[in-house]
């Protein structure tokens, strides 16, 4: 029945076809070949029912692996010089090939003889595995009036957002990438993708980033189709510890990384982190990845981390980011007196103070001394030539004081503790 149904399928558009059904796909092929209309082989009849069909029939099997390896080989194909030789044994048919003693076909022609007569009986080199389609997590949704503004928009990637975490879940898997592209009614395709911490399938999430992202960078026309795809990845299995406080879900962590992105701009919101550099101030920002107490070496307990060698005192630097202007009066080229107008920093006399320790650098870039180049990106100086003091005053604090040489003018950059 399926066999007449696919020929009458080809028949109304135009095309006419063969069809072979048996237990094999060798089998199959020989016979779609040499037999028009309808073939059916009951299982277990494949040798029977091939034996009467000629020999140069293997001409259509070229390509396949005879010797089970499943790799293509040019001694795979049939040669016709075999052919040659097939026939000059007297043999026509395939069942004239399969009667021979394999043993004896393996002397003469090696294992691809024997591969051949194994067609011949109809038998597959190998299993037959279908190939599965890549499945697509996508979900789209045309509109019937175009929306503009980012509030609707919310509510058409609630909807699209639910099949496809559930779509997610069922599979075990998890969107590494999501992707949302909006259709304009300018003809055009608005695309953002975002790259996520963690694999996720939360749809209330997913929705949250995309539209923190949207927001700011809003499409410029308005949408009549959106499509929402992600890139899968296998699900993450978290295991709980029972000696270490559990951190927040990823899902929280990526949304409140979001919402402060939306709020102070991309690449400003992340964890610290050092920088080649001996530039005053300098520092980087990295993804903010808090790592799991869990993962510390087993012989440094949690609550150990601030005892012995960790626990002793340390001098530390209470930077300003914003280093303030001082007045400070010398004499004999050391600082004596300090003046400051902040509240909560005192001045006066200085009791102690110790320097100079000059630092200079960045004098071999010459991006960094031209006019509006003076500070990178993270607020520390692409060039510097200064004069560091500590000091202390009467009230017992000790401070860091600079004085820039380029501008000769002094600025309290840090408290010592």
């Amino acid at each position: 029945a399926l066999g007449e149904q696919v020929r009458r399928t080809a028949a109304d558009r135009g095309i006419r076809v063969r069809v072979a059904v048996a237990a094999t796909r060798v089998a199959a092929r020989l016979l779609v070949h040499h037999r028009a209309g309808v073939t059916i082989v009951p299982p277990g009849d494949e040798a029977a029912t091939l034996a009467p069909l000629p020999i140069d029939l293997l001409r259509v099997l070229d390509g396949e692996a005879p010797t089970g390896t499943g790799r293509r080989r040019e001694s795979d194909r049939l040669p016709w010089a075999l052919g040659v030789t097939l026939r000059r044994w007297g043999l026509r048919t395939l069942g004239d090939l399969v009667a021979l003693p394999p043993d004896a076909l393996a002397a003469r022609l090696g294992r691809e003889g024997v591969g051949w007569q194994r067609f011949a009986r109809g038998e597959d080199a190998r299993p037959l595995v279908p190939v599965e389609a890549d499945e697509r997590f996508e979900q789209a949704l045309d509109l019937e009036w175009p929306i503009e503004g980012l509030e609707p928009l919310s509510f058409v990637l609630g909807r699209l957002m639910d099949p496809l975490a559930a779509h997610l879940q069922r599979r075990g898997r998890g969107a590494a990438v999501l992707h949302v592209r909006l259709h304009l009614v300018t003809r055009e395709t608005y695309a953002r993708s975002l790259e996520l911490p963690v694999a996720m399938h939360d749809a209330r999430t997913l929705r949250t980033l995309a539209m923190l992202d949207l927001e700011s960078h809003p499409p410029g026309a308005a949408i009549d189709r959106v499509v929402v795809a992600v890139e899968p990845t296998p699900a993450r299995v978290v295991q709980g510890s029972l000696l270490a406080r559990p951190l927040p879900p990823p899902e929280q962590l990526s949304t409140l990384t979001a919402r402060l992105q939306a709020v102070m701009g991309e690449g400003r919101c992340g964890s610290p982190a050092v920088v080649d550099t001996w530039g005053p101030g300098a520092f980087g920002l990295v993804p903010f990845a808090p790592r799991d107490l869990s993962d510390a070496p087993a012989d440094v307990a949690p609550d150990a981390r601030a005892t012995g060698e960790a626990a002793r005192i340390a001098v530390a630097l209470r930077r300003f980011r914003l280093p303030i202007a001082a007045r400070v009066r010398c004499e004999e080229g050391r600082p004596v007196h300090l003046l400051i107008d902040r509240p909560g920093i005192t001045g006066g006399r200085l009791v102690a103070s110790a320097g100079p320790w000059r630092s200079t650098g960045g004098w071999w870039d010459d991006g960094g001394r031209t006019e509006g180049a003076r500070v990178s990106k993270h607020g520390a100086p692409r060039t510097w030539d200064r004069d560091e003091w500590e000091v202390t005053v009467p009230d017992g604090a000790c401070y860091r004081l600079f004085r820039d040489r380029e501008r000769d003018t002094w600025f309290v950059e840090a408290v010592v503790d």
